[in-house]
Formats: structure tokens, sequence, C-alpha cells
């Protein structure tokens, strides 16, 4: 009987424990969902615990919803992407924001409506955890928007958690998708700072950081994902090949035959000599790390596999060094972001840090605009172009009707001169890429203050580029010790450079925090700035001449032993020595292909039939289609120097150039030139 009462005592203790137990756990969970969800931080606080508190709040969306929202707040080190499936929409993910106390992350999907310029938030149960620093890119063949890496921290930042998970987005359903890689332990490590990039039917991964708790290790391995057959391939090189330095947050730009990679930031350990004598003769020296801004270049060469391989194949891929970029923007900054723009890069912003003392960095901001044309190695500056003096003030299409009607004008207007009006020949022109959908009136429009000086200073400024227009999302500014995060929205038409358009501002909340000199030394800088803008005039924009010598620094020559390995190494010549059609100045794309076509498609027929015979089989309409896009792509590539010969003929007082073969019988006598 004792022995049951024993019994029986003990089965209650036990189960005790095990309530007591369970409510522990509890205890625990809720914690860190509160400190998930509450910004709170505490010093064991188990980040695991947070992340798995974030996924478990949003097992709770049953649905995917999409509701206007007010615009996003500020943050850094978050991706903006135009959308590859819908010509008005850019998609916002993630990001990190530090309000000087304790730092948030954020896992929300903004969609920017353009022609409507409306903020929308999307909302899924299985969306990725949040994160900032992660890698972000379109897909090429495959459509859509890839995601990966990144990283957490908690809240005080003593903590760091690096992501090593892989997504892709559907930017038609707004439906995420965590991508589950063939093969065991193939895919990329946890990273942050790296960049992606697309290739036809494959995603390029590159570099990265990893913070350990004794150290960041910068990273320099290459990852290729075959997005048809859902695997990843480790790109390993032979021990005697060339390739880029371990780095973060460099410039990773798509290539018609590959990739292009530009500059990037790295911390690298370096010997330093002080001026305290060491228990030898000599002065003490140290380890110490340093960090270095690249400014190097190089050329990922992707070779597909042949077509009788096995299938998932890993295709050939080749690192080729190219020289220094011509007129590369001086002094070297680090933070200065790259969007892609028809075979070209467009930079904003960035710093340059100064070791002023030990005390401090002394750090210089920039907000200026430059083009890199990748296939010629060459930067120029961009500069904003203000209206006449007089000139008649016109609303401008947005870059999607506009590139719409031109395109639709263009094909008319050819087949009028081609065929002397004919419409069938108009009917055959119609390309069926051109966007269908029923536009909205222009009154329901909002409209926007277009400002002629460049967004404040800034650093990591997120860039992206849809029908022409480039658009500008917040970015880093320092004050003395404080770090401020902007939220502004800006667009700038590339093709005109008519004024900055302000989609939304609003004055960080942490702007007036320093103290009055720091402010009033801002104020100066920026009346001295904004002076300076309002005495420009057209007759001052040849100062800014992409061949000006004075700034651009000084080249660097391949040493001998890489020189066979270097060899993308492109001639630095004017665009006018290329033997096809040259734009003339005031031209549009429409003017430059009526008045080129005829040599485009004969260009055409002439390098399809020294590829093969297929030449015979294309269909007019084909040939023109090619021809259009060969004629696009110069008249973007020459544009830079256009804007030049332009600025340089408005200073003479030549405000527009006519085409006298439009003329007819005026086009002799004194009024030919």
């Amino acid at each position: 009987m004792a022995k049951k009462k024993a019994n029986k005592a003990e089965t209650k203790a036990q189960k005790q424990a095990k309530q007591t137990k369970k409510a522990a756990k509890g205890d625990k969970k809720n914690k860190a969902k509160a400190a998930a969800l509450d910004d709170s931080d505490v010093d064991d606080v188990d980040l695991d615990a947070v992340l798995a508190a974030y996924a478990e709040e949003q097992t709770k969306y049953l649905k995917i919803t999409e509701q206007i929202c007010g615009p996003p707040g500020p943050r850094s080190s978050s991706t903006l992407v135009a959308s590859p499936s819908n010509r008005n929409e850019l998609f916002l993910y993630g990001g990190e924001f530090h309000d000087g106390n304790a730092a948030s992350f954020y896992n929300d999907l903004f969609v920017y409506l353009i022609d409507r310029g409306e903020w929308h938030q999307v909302i899924s149960g299985n969306s990725p955890l949040p994160r900032s620093g992660h890698a972000a890119c379109r897909g090429g063949n495959t459509g859509g928007i890839y995601i990966s890496g990144g990283e957490f921290s908690s809240p005080k930042q003593n903590q760091f958690y690096h992501y090593h998970d892989f997504w892709h987005l559907d930017t038609e359903t707004r439906e995420w998708t965590k991508l589950e890689p063939r093969g065991k332990g193939k895919s990329p490590p946890a990273r942050s700072g790296h960049r992606m990039t697309y290739f036809k039917n494959y995603i390029v991964l590159f570099g990265g950081f990893q913070d350990t708790s004794q150290q960041t290790k910068y990273l320099n391995d290459t990852w290729i994902y075959d997005c048809k057959e859902n695997v990843w391939h480790e790109v390993k090189m032979p021990p005697a090949s060339q390739k880029p330095d371990p780095r973060s947050s460099f410039t990773f730009l798509p290539h018609d035959s590959g990739a292009v990679l530009y500059g990037g930031y790295s911390r690298v350990k370096a010997a330093s000599t002080s001026g305290k004598q060491g228990k030898g003769s000599g002065p003490l020296v140290r380890n110490v790390v340093k960090p270095v801004v690249h400014q190097d270049t190089w050329f990922l060469r992707i070779t597909a596999p042949p077509a009788d391989a096995p299938s998932g194949s890993a295709p050939t891929l080749r690192w080729e060094r190219r020289k220094k970029p011509a007129n590369a923007p001086n002094p070297v900054r680090a933070g200065a972001t790259m969007a892609f723009h028809k075979g070209r890069g467009v930079t904003f912003g960035g710093v340059h840090d100064v070791e002023d003392s030990e005390e401090g960095i002394d750090s210089e901001f920039f907000n200026e605009m430059f083009i890199w044309n990748i296939d010629r190695n060459r930067f120029f500056p961009l500069t904003l172009r203000r209206p006449k003096t007089g000139a008649k003030k016109q609303l401008q299409p947005r870059g999607r009707d506009r590139a719409k009607a031109d395109e639709e004008e263009l094909l008319r207007n050819l087949a009028a001169l081609e065929t002397k009006g004919s419409g069938a020949a108009i009917e055959e022109l119609k390309i069926d890429d051109v966007d269908d959908r029923d536009d909205e009136s222009q009154s329901t429009k909002k409209e926007f203050p277009v400002r002629f000086e460049m967004p404040h200073p800034r650093f990591n400024a997120q860039l992206t580029v849809q029908d022409d227009v480039l658009y500008m999302f917040g970015g880093t500014f320092e004050k003395k010790d404080v770090e401020i995060t902007f939220s502004d929205l800006y667009a700038v038409d590339l093709g005109k450079l008519d004024g900055v358009k302000e989609l939304y501002y609003v004055e960080p909340v942490n702007w007036n925090v320093t103290d009055q000199d720091s402010d009033e030394d801002m104020d100066e800088d920026e009346d001295d700035y904004e002076d300076s803008e309002m005495d420009t005039d057209e007759e001052d924009n040849d100062t800014m001449s992409v061949d000006a010598p004075s700034t651009a620094p000084t080249e660097v020559i391949v040493p001998t032993a890489e020189a066979e390995t270097a060899t993308e190494t492109e001639p630095e010549t004017s665009a006018e020595q290329d033997s096809r059609p040259f734009p003339r100045p005031f031209e549009s794309l429409r003017d430059f292909y009526a008045r080129t076509s005829e040599e485009w498609q004969k260009l055409v027929i002439e390098s399809r039939s020294a590829r093969s015979s297929a030449s015979a089989e294309q269909s007019v309409k084909e040939i023109r289609k090619a021809a259009f896009e060969q004629a696009e792509e110069r008249w973007w590539d020459c544009r830079e120097e256009i804007r030049n010969l332009e600025d340089e003929q408005e200073a003479a007082g030549i405000g527009e150039v006519i085409s006298m073969a439009d003329r007819g019988a005026d086009a002799g006598g004194a009024r030919r030139r």
C-alpha cells in the first residue's frame, strides 16, 4: 500500500515538473516574440527564437492581400527592383533602420505604381523573414525577382545572423516561393553585401561578407543558379587563373556575354608603423585593418553548356580583368550605387572618407550622376538641363507613355516613308511587345514638383530603371556622429535630363538633432550649392565636358605579367569613329531611325548572312525590328557625346537642327549648311 502511494506521489511530481517546464518554455517564447515585435533587447536574446516568432506571426495571414498605403518609412540596405512583367511597377523589399538606440529590420514588400504615384503594401503568409544587406535581381528569361541572403541582428546589434536562403517572387501574383535547390549542401553559404545579376536562364552570385565572432570575412566565391534545373553550381577556378579580390557592395551588371563587375569595398590587414620604438632598433610595427575602396573592373564570360550536354550541366565561367575605366569619378568613393540601363550603368552618390585624425574620420558626400559605358569602359558625367528661357512649359508624358507613343509613331512614319503610305505595311510593322493596356486620362494623374538640382548628397541609395527613367529611393547621410536615413523617392528621365521629379519627400526624423554649428554649416553648404546651380545657364554647360582631363585619374596599365589574361581591354575611342550611323544633335530616336533605317536593315541582313543562310527565312518585320533595336542601342550609346555637342551648339546660339531632307524644294540655296 505504501509503495502504491509512493508511485502516485512520484507521478504527481513528474506531472508538476512537466507543467513547470512547459510554462517556462512558453514564457521564453513570449519573451522572444515580444523582443521581435517591440524592438526591445536582452543581453541573452535568442535570435533563432526571435525569427521563429516572426515566422509564427506571418502564418496568421491566410492569403495574399494588397492595399494602398503610405510611403515606406526610412530604411537602408533594402532592394528596389523594376518589375520585369509590368512596366508600371517598382518593388521595394526589406531593409533596416537605426534610430540611435535600436535597430529594426523589415520584411515588408511595397509596390510603387508609376502611373498613379501610389504605394501598395503586399501582405503574405510565406514572405521571407526580416533582413537587410540581401541581394536581389530580376530573372532573365524566367521572369520574376530573385532574392538571396542578407542579415538580421538583435536590436542593440550585439548579435548578428546571416541568411543562406533563396527566394523567388512572382511579380504578377505577388507570391513568394522559397527555393530548395537540388543537391544537399550545394548552395551559397550565408552572407550579406553580395550581388546577383542575370544571364539568360541563370542567376549569378558573387562576393559579400560574413560576420564571425572574431572578424568580418570578405568573400570572392562565384556561384551560378540554373533556373530551369533548380540547381546551384559553384565555380571552381584553376589555381593560376585570375579572379576579383574579396569584396562587398560592388556593382554587378548583366552583359550579352556574361556579367561585368566594378568597384566594391573591403577591409584588409596592413602593416602600420608607429612612432614608438620596439624591442629592436627600428620602430614598432603592428597589423591593423584598413578600409579599401576597389576601383578595378572585371568581365565574367559565361559559356552555356553545349546542346548535347547532360541535363543540369554547369556552364563555363571565366573571369577576365579589364583595365581601369577612363574618367572614373574622382575622388574615389564608396557606396555609389549603380543601375543597369540599355548596356550601360547609371551611378549616383557615394562617400569619400579621409582619415583626418585619431579622433574620427572626415567624410565627403556626393550627389553626382555618372554614366558608365560598359563596352567602351568609360564614365561620362550627367548634368541636368534647364529649360530655355521663355520656352513654353509642357507636361511631358511619363516614361511608359512616352516610349509607347514614340514607338507607335516611329513605326507609322517608317511605314509611310518606305511604302509611300501603304496601310498594309503599317499593319505589318506592329510589334507584339507593345503595351496595349488602357491608359488613364491625364486628369487622373498626379502632378509632382520638378527641381533642377540633384537630391541631397548620400550613399547607398537604391536605384532602378524602368522605361528610360531612373528611380532613386532613400540612402544614408551623416552629420557629425549622427546617421540620417532618407525615405524620399525621385525620378530622372535619362533621355532628356529635364530636371528631377520629386515623387515623395519628407524630412528625416533626426535631421535637426545635431548642434547648431553643424546645422549652420550644412545650411551654408546647401545655400552655396543652390546659388551655384542658379547661376549656371546653358552657356556654362560645356564646362562639364566628358573629356575634361583635369579630374580624371591616372590610367592604370595592366602589368606585362597580366597582359595575356587581361583580354577585355577595349580601346578608348570616340563613338564617332564607329562606322555605323551616328546621331545628330537634337535628333530624337524616332528621327534618327527614320533617317538611317535603310542602313540598319542592310547591317542586319549582312550580319545574319555572315553567320548563316537563315537570313533568307527572316521576314521583313523581323529584319525591321532587329534594325530598330540596333539603332536604339546606338542612339543611347552616343547619348553623352551628342548631349555635349548640343550644349556647345546652344552656347553658340543654335537651338535646333533642321533636317534638310524634309524640306523638299526648300532644301537648296542659301539655307543649305
